[in-house]
């Protein structure tokens, strides 16, 4: 049986039901027991459309709900736990517990309706692992997550050394924790599951908060009961509660931020059919820039497809620049557009000369540039196809523009995403504190750039002594620790900063799984050394 509350969650429940649809579990070897109240929104009506069309593939449905009142007697707002809202849901998850028991159910899993199992294997990996209580571990946009591994005497959470190491997946198994909680499964085959309480009044001595989930913790541990948290796979993603000066339209954002990190691992986002016409149209603009450049590989489809859905989920519409593919260029093609290496130039880690693909990359960058002139476009916004976004990533790079137009700052590129390499000191910029005057760095992920700095990038002419982008740039705004390169481009006048937090970073690392790089997996390019061979 799965045991699901829906409150105030019209917006998670397209998302909700998607994945509950797409487990490879037999739904008609599953019992839907299902809650709904106290809601401000729709929820209602989305779980009612979602039933007609579904409710006949399960094995039984118990839907039960009200539509008055809104909140609770004794509650400041409909997101306050008060004692009368913790008491309601006790009761709702007792009565869930005591029913499976009477249907004689297997199994029962109690699973909030911000859980995205988006490992479609979840129900029959977690019984395989044949524990009385179990979870998987889920994902957020920060390091909350569904389990604790520490405790207070009092049953408060306790901050413990081996929390991360389980969330970050760097210990891989399952794991003994005092806590579990928003996606529990419960084997009620076993004897000892009957001594499972979410009611107080059921234990003989418990002096502890009225919470649902420290009573049931505690019952479990009364009654000798380990629980559970595995991370043998990914299993999915939740919601982090909300604070308590937050409010229904923040959840909706949080959301969207979950369906973009979500958008790195995952080719698309699912949302049920049936409740497709619940999720309101995404309105897209450039994000107050003149352009946003999207650079792409026409041969890497999948990136263009993640990176498109990414944007469109942020709100951002942006134009395609097809990439420069460095394994296409043949020598005359090198030769027809004037390309040459820097005499000097050597890769600072390999020693080695420019690769096709950093060619390919420094044009991609270089037309933008030249299509940013062409066009008059006065700002910018550039990105590479292989990045991931900070929460909040549109938000945090508007009030990064205010905060340099509140100050008048003269600037030319701003980097969003970066690979520091100096170890000096970046003094911030004064009156912006997310800005630091930046140094020597690595990376074209994502930046943001004015028509001003583009005159300088192209005026500089770079293709006759080229060099990777990444090194140029630094070369360009006076920051590069190699003197004689420096030398080839007197005019090293670029404004440049950094944001400060970083909003982007790679997708994958360079050593990690799925890990790619169309400049370093390619051929040298032994056309632009001709003059040196």
């Amino acid at each position: 049986m799965l045991a699901i509350l829906a409150r105030n969650k019209a917006h998670t429940l397209p998302y909700f039901f998607a994945y509950l649809e797409r487990l490879d579990y037999p739904p008609n070897r599953i019992s839907l027991w299902i809650r709904s109240d106290h809601n401000v929104d729709n929820t209602i009506d989305v779980v009612k459309t979602w039933l007609d069309v579904h409710r006949n593939k399960y094995h039984s449905v118990d839907f039960s709900y009200e539509e008055e009142p809104e909140s609770f007697s004794d509650g400041p707002g409909v997101f306050e736990w008060s004692p009368s809202h913790f008491a309601h849901v006790i009761h709702l998850k007792e009565t869930a517990l005591k029913t499976a028991q009477q249907i004689w159910a297997d199994y029962v899993m109690f699973l909030d309706c911000d859980v995205f199992l988006v490992n479609n294997n979840t129900l029959n990996l977690l019984i395989k692992q044949d524990k009385t209580l179990v979870a998987p571990v889920l994902e957020t946009l920060g390091a909350y997550s569904n389990y604790w591994c520490g405790m207070t005497e009092q049953g408060y959470y306790k901050r413990t050394d081996d929390y991360l190491p389980i969330l970050e997946r760097e210990q891989i198994g399952c794991f003994d924790v005092p806590m579990i909680h928003s996606a529990v499964l419960i084997n009620l085959r076993r004897k000892e599951s009957l001594n499972l309480t979410f009611d107080s009044r059921q234990l003989k001595e418990y002096s502890g908060p009225i919470d649902d989930i420290i009573i049931f913790a505690h019952s479990a541990r009364t009654a000798g009961v380990k629980m559970w948290v595995c991370n043998e796979e990914p299993f999915g993603y939740m919601m982090a509660p909300l604070e308590k000066d937050n409010s229904l339209p923040d959840d909706r954002e949080q959301l969207q931020n979950l369906k973009v990190e979500m958008l790195v691992e995952h080719p698309r986002v699912h949302v049920s059919r049936s409740l497709s016409h619940f999720v309101p149209e995404q309105t897209e603009d450039t994000a107050g820039f003149d352009q946003v450049y999207l650079i792409n590989l026409e041969r890497r489809p999948e990136r263009r497809v993640r990176m498109l859905g990414t944007l469109a989920e942020l709100g951002i519409r942006a134009h395609i620049l097809a990439a420069v593919d460095g394994k296409a260029l043949n020598d005359s093609d090198i030769d027809a557009m004037g390309i040459k290496m820097l005499p000097e130039y050597a890769d600072p880690y390999h020693k080695r000369p420019l690769t096709r693909g950093e060619i390919g990359c420094f044009l991609s960058h270089f037309h933008v540039w030249k299509d940013m002139l062409e066009h008059q476009h006065r700002t910018a916004l550039v990105l590479e196809d292989d990045l991931r976004f900070e929460p909040y990533f549109k938000k945090k790079i508007q009030a990064l523009l205010k905060e340099v137009q509140k100050i008048g700052l003269l600037w030319d590129l701003i980097y969003l995403g970066r690979k520091r390499l100096s170890e000096e000191g970046e003094p911030p910029v004064a009156g912006a504190p997310n800005l630091v005057h930046v140094n020597y760095s690595y990376w074209t992920l994502c930046y943001l750039i004015t028509l001003e700095g583009a005159k300088k990038l192209v005026a500089a002419n770079p293709l006759p002594k080229l060099v990777p982008v990444d090194e140029y740039l630094p070369i360009m705004f006076d920051r590069h620790p190699e003197e004689t390169w420096k030398g080839y481009y007197p005019k090293r006048n670029l404004r440049a900063f950094s944001a400060q937090p970083l909003l982007v970073y790679p997708t994958h690392y360079t050593g990690e799984e799925n890990y790619i790089s169309d400049t370093e997996d390619s051929d040298l390019a032994l056309s632009v050394l001709k003059d040196e061979l």
